[in-house]
């Protein structure tokens, strides 16, 4: 059983960049991922995967098994999932790729995450970020990238992730994702994560930094409540 994306107007390398993504992220004893059949310009075909409720312990098995994905890294912050040269998407918004390394994550976060959207009232933040006020001793990790709940698959073998925005990022980028719109069990998943790689300290006070990302997609997306969302997390940091 196959299950087929497709659009015909879809912008250069919009499903090839998500294989690329997905075959990056299948990871030996990381979270397992839709696999990638059959890609083209218009189309990304996938084995079809049945759902079933959450569980607390599927949410512990995610949470072992997402630390694992991370812990394969990445060669630095902002790279592309290897087979892919170009930028990439997150939703259909154009998800910048860094061509080389940054001086740290935050110079990364701040020239490739929050000032393509130009929203005044960040530009602030993005100079703290590139003075080192938010980096930490972490390696670039291998991240899902738009780890909302949509994208986490519960099925009978457990948790698979789908629709990948997938880069080398920080591991604390995709845990706030999963917080923004809430997950099942999310505090199982997070205890699991931490007792096979443990978090720094400080991270949950970091949340609504990550989250600043997805924030201003969102406003861009859809306008509203967003932007005033996004300039309020801006604000705190």
């Amino acid at each position: 059983m196959t299950f087929v994306k497709s659009r015909r107007d879809a912008p250069a390398g919009f499903f090839e960049v998500e294989a690329a993504g997905l075959r990056w992220l299948a990871v030996p004893g990381g979270v397992p991922v839709a696999e990638p059949l059959e890609v083209s310009a218009t189309h990304l075909t996938t084995n079809r995967l049945d759902t079933a409720p959450p569980t607390a312990a599927a949410a512990e098995e995610f949470g072992r098994r997402l630390a694992v994905t991370h812990d394969a890294g990445a060669r630095y912050f902002g790279v592309p999932p290897d087979g892919w040269d170009g930028d990439g998407y997150i939703g259909a918004l154009p998800l910048p790729h860094a061509r080389e390394p940054s001086a740290s994550w935050g110079a990364f976060y701040a020239n490739l995450r929050l000032r393509p959207y130009g929203l005044p009232g960040v530009e602030r933040l993005c100079e703290r970020l590139e003075a080192g006020a938010y980096d930490a001793a972490d390696e670039p990790a291998r991240i899902h990238g738009d780890l909302w709940s949509g994208n986490v698959l519960w099925t009978p073998d457990g948790v698979h992730l789908i629709d990948p925005a997938a880069h080398g990022g920080h591991r604390e980028s995709d845990l706030a994702m999963l917080a923004l719109f809430g997950l099942p069990h999310l505090e199982r998943v997070l205890r699991a994560y931490d007792e096979v790689h443990p978090l720094a300290d400080g991270w949950r006070d970091r949340v609504g930094l990550h989250q600043l990302h997805p924030l201003l997609v969102h406003a861009e997306l859809f306008g509203g409540g967003y932007i005033s969302q996004a300039l309020d997390v801006a604000r705190r940091y």
